[in-house]
Order: structure tokens, then C-alpha cells, then sequence
């Protein structure tokens, strides 16, 4: 088990390794299902229209939603990114991954991203879902 004993990450043997995400995860205990989170604060305002604030704004949203749940950025296993310019993206992931380990540290769950056309709020670059799995006991 990694994750401090909370989840297996799978990852066939013959598979060149992953880096910053996992192919996939077994866990099992209470699941927190975390709705789409964009870059804009506990007051629904955005404080920059920069990718990677917004990037780490909706981050910071999700871990504040999972300590309600008494969980941390440790109990991830899923996030799903989408994204409205993949270029960007691309282009800063470097920086993505910087403002990525500021707020979750060195957590990889299975990741998927996704471009689309727009999102809802239209000041929003990227919004971002995770799945948490709290261990019983």
C-alpha cells in the first residue's frame, strides 16, 4: 500500500511509470465526492484571471471541502481537470505543478483532463472534481 497505507496505487509492472498522476487507485472506506471546483474564492469572486492562480484557487477550494469531512488532499484518489485551453496548460505545466504541490503536495491520485468549449462561469479557466476515500477505521 503507499499513500500512508490509505490506497493501492495500481500500475501494471510492464508500463512505463507514471509521473504526477496515478493510472489508477484501490481503495475502500467512506467516499467524498467533491463537485467541480473553479478558481474563485469562498465568496464566488475571482481574484485573477491568471490559469495558474485560478489553478490553485479551485485546489485550495477542494481541500477545503474535504476538511469538512475531517479528510485531507492524502484521501484524493480521482481528480478530473477540464480545462478551456489545453495550450496553456501545456505551456505552464510547470508552473501548474508547482501551485499543484503547494496545495496538495507530493499526492498523485488517477488524474484525467479534458479541454471544453467553455465552463459555466465564464471568468473560469479550469475546473477541477476529486473523489476522496476516507479509510475506515
Amino acid at each position: 500500500m503507499s499513500d500512508a497505507n490509505f490506497h493501492q496505487l495500481l500500475h501494471p509492472s510492464h508500463w512505463k511509470p507514471a509521473i504526477g498522476y496515478a493510472n489508477g487507485v484501490l481503495a475502500s472506506g467512506q467516499t467524498v465526492f467533491v463537485g467541480g471546483q473553479i478558481g474563485w474564492n469562498a465568496d464566488q469572486v475571482f481574484e485573477s484571471d491568471d490559469f495558474v492562480a485560478q489553478v490553485n484557487q479551485a485546489l485550495q477550494n477542494i481541500v477545503a471541502i474535504l476538511k469538512e469531512a475531517n479528510a485531507g488532499p492524502e484521501h484524493i484518489v480521482r481528480l478530473t481537470w477540464y480545462v478551456t485551453d489545453k495550450r496553456e496548460y501545456l505551456a505552464r505545466l510547470k508552473e501548474v505543478g508547482g501551485a499543484y504541490r503547494e496545495v496538495l503536495g507530493k499526492h498523485f491520485p488517477a488524474m484525467t483532463m479534458v479541454q471544453v468549449a467553455g465552463l459555466v462561469e465564464d471568468q473560469a479557466k479550469v475546473e477541477i472534481e476529486a473523489t476522496a476515500v476516507i479509510p475506515a477505521g
